[in-house]
């Protein structure tokens, strides 16, 4: 699997399967990411579907990567009646808020 990155940002933007990626290929990527021709490159390390999928994970805004382990809507409709549950959840969304800080 070859991967293409934005240079000035060092962020996984397109994957392709085949084992070369030609002059096409790039430019195919620049048009659908937008990003200049010239600022986009061949990895030069190879990735495991899991470090891609990381990579990927990583490079969302902070809220979006919140919303994935705040508590959900029925655990905190629970933890309004019950004082232990809403300490846990307090803790749990205090949790990823520090694991994933304001940018």
């Amino acid at each position: 699997m070859k991967f293409i990155q934005q240079i000035s940002t060092n962020k996984i933007v397109f994957r392709e399967s085949p084992h070369r990626i030609d002059s096409k290929v790039l430019g195919n990527a620049s048009m659908s990411t937008g990003i200049p021709l010239a600022d986009l490159q061949v990895a030069d390390k190879p990735f495991s579907e899991e470090q891609y999928a990381e990579a990927i994970q990583n490079q969302r805004p902070y809220d979006e990567r919140r919303k994935q382990e705040y508590p959900t809507i029925a655990e905190l409709v629970v933890a309004l009646y019950d004082t232990q549950d809403r300490a846990e959840i307090d803790q749990r969304r205090a949790d990823v808020k520090k694991k994933y800080p304001k940018e």
